[in-house]
């Protein structure tokens, strides 16, 4: 309709006032303003209206200020989302019955989730907890894992062969067993002959109690005095080296009527911890007159056991073994001794005394070149992950933090959820390779906290099998894979380190599955 001839009922003016409004102009401001505030509605409330019959006429009331109809829209909805924002998805009745029983067969996968009470009333489903706590971790992130139990049983095996007939094992099991599980680890190393496991915490030893670990239990320290009524309420023996701690310790066994056991730690060279080793008999001396005190063990710690030069090591060898007879000169016995760590017990059998102490020889690694001719190791732990996004980079784009990568062109940039919070260091950073279907390829740009890239070359040319990796594929990140492996020496050779920090470092964040 044309509005422009209405002149707001006022004829005989040949001019308008500036602030005259026509009526055609009045009639054009409401229509845009009732859009305008239509637009903003609920979008609810807006499909109600369609269904109520078409408006006749709009009246002045109808027009209201858009902002202030927008503002109190919005302030219903945000009540709405407040209230219902943990409420359950509203389903029609109709939609909650075709779902009653969980074995419908058209019933959607996730409603596997729903508790069986509200499929079977015919409601809204609602999730049932425990069926959320099934759903496997290794599907949550898509990065875990993997532990081979067989392994540990394996190099267990390897080390008892290599030492003499009635030798003792201690298994080393301290920091969360090197990152492999410290209970899982436990059990296994003690169903394959070791017959003590040795930890660094008390909190470590309480942990392999309460999962119900019997076995006798050594911390590799001595821990603060308030502990004591732990010690001897768990089982557990401590390391002593002060007397101040000894007499402490026997004195609340002696309250409960218990013996205080307990290993004697000697220092003869490393410098860290332990009574001199040309003081132990003044030393026991000092505690040996309480009736609680039991030495159940006397042991030392070499320093350079996996070194190529062997001076200092018989240093330690030879003062630890004055130390010892000692304590036997004196009528002390010094009860189990023992010495050896993973690489004494390997290259010096004149070491092995009662006991050897196997730390990263059980997880299957070695601590020095020199043992790798001695025994066959079989390394548990491999590292996982799936490939979350694919893309293919053009030419001179970067990647990455700091786009310190840039792609050369026809590659395909993958992209895993592995980074250095969950032990994928970031000096490794474009220096080492994944393996995906059975292949190797290299990270590419920055490691990120939580993610990092590999790359994958598209181009095709003479023998070279083409490989195109897709979403939820697996990638190896430390591990074998078919022919094609990633070790962690290789990644200890990139960063200078040892074995020992980065498979304790991969433990931090990834759930384990043990096989």
């Amino acid at each position: 309709m044309a509005y422009d001839g209405i002149l707001n009922g006022f004829t005989g003016f040949s001019k308008s006032d500036s602030n005259f409004v026509s009526a055609a102009d009045a009639i054009r401001q409401a229509e845009r303003e009732a859009r305008v505030a239509h637009e903003f509605e609920n979008p609810y409330e807006r499909s109600a209206e369609r269904a109520q019959p078409a408006r006749q006429t709009r009246t002045q009331a109808d027009v209201v200020s858009p902002w202030s109809q927008r503002e109190a829209s919005f302030r219903t909805e945000a009540a709405s989302w407040q209230r219902d924002a943990y409420a359950q998805p509203a389903y029609g009745a109709h939609q909650a019955s075709a779902w009653a029983s969980p074995a419908a067969s058209k019933a959607p996968n996730v409603l596997r989730f729903a508790t069986d009470e509200s499929l079977a009333a015919g409601a809204a489903p609602a999730f049932d907890p425990d069926k959320l706590r099934n759903i496997s971790e290794q599907d949550r992130r898509w990065s875990w894992i993997e532990i081979d139990l067989n392994a540990i049983r394996s190099n267990a095996a390897a080390v008892k062969s290599r030492i003499a007939r009635g030798t003792r094992l201690l298994a080393v099991v301290k920091a969360d067993g090197y990152g492999h599980g410290a209970v899982k680890v436990a059990k296994t190393a003690l169903n394959s002959g070791a017959d003590y496991l040795g930890v660094a915490s008390l909190d470590e030893a309480i942990q392999l109690r309460e999962a119900y670990v019997n076995a006798p239990i050594l911390i590799l320290c001595e821990p603060p005095e308030a502990s004591i009524p732990l010690l001897l309420g768990y089982k557990i023996m401590p390391s002593i080296y002060t007397a101040e701690f000894a007499i402490k310790y026997a004195e609340a066994a002696d309250a409960f009527g218990l013996r205080a056991p307990f290993h004697l730690k000697v220092n003869t060279g490393m410098n860290r911890i332990g009574v001199h080793y040309s003081e132990v008999v003044t030393f026991m001396h000092q505690v040996g007159f309480h009736r609680a005190l039991e030495l159940m063990g006397t042991y030392t710690h070499f320093a350079t056991a996996d070194c190529p030069e062997s001076l200092d090591f018989h240093i330690q060898l030879k003062r630890f073994a004055e130390a010892v007879n000692a304590l036997a000169a004196a009528g002390i016995n010094p009860g189990i001794v023992h010495a050896a760590n993973s690489a004494a017990a390997l290259r010096y059998p004149e070491a092995q005394f009662d006991m050897v102490r196997s730390g990263l020889t059980l997880y299957g690694y070695h601590s020095c070149p020199e043992t790798r001719g001695i025994v066959n190791l079989r390394p548990a732990m491999s590292v996982h992950a799936r490939v979350t996004d694919t893309r293919q980079v053009p030419m001179s784009e970067g990647v990455s933090y700091g786009l310190q990568y840039r792609s050369p062109g026809s590659v395909k940039i993958c992209t895993v959820p592995i980074g250095y919070a969950d032990g994928l260091r970031r000096g490794l950073s474009g220096k080492v390779d994944f393996v995906c279907n059975g292949k190797r390829f290299h990270q590419v740009g920055a490691i990120c906290m939580d993610q990092c890239m590999f790359e994958v070359d598209l181009r095709t040319y003479g023998t070279k099998r083409r490989i195109e990796p897709q979403i939820g594929d697996e990638v190896v990140i430390v591990g074998r894979q078919g022919d094609a492996e990633v070790s962690i020496e290789e990644m200890c050779h990139v960063l200078d380190t040892i074995p020992y920090e980065l498979v304790i470092g991969f433990s931090h964040r990834m759930p384990k599955i043990y096989r």
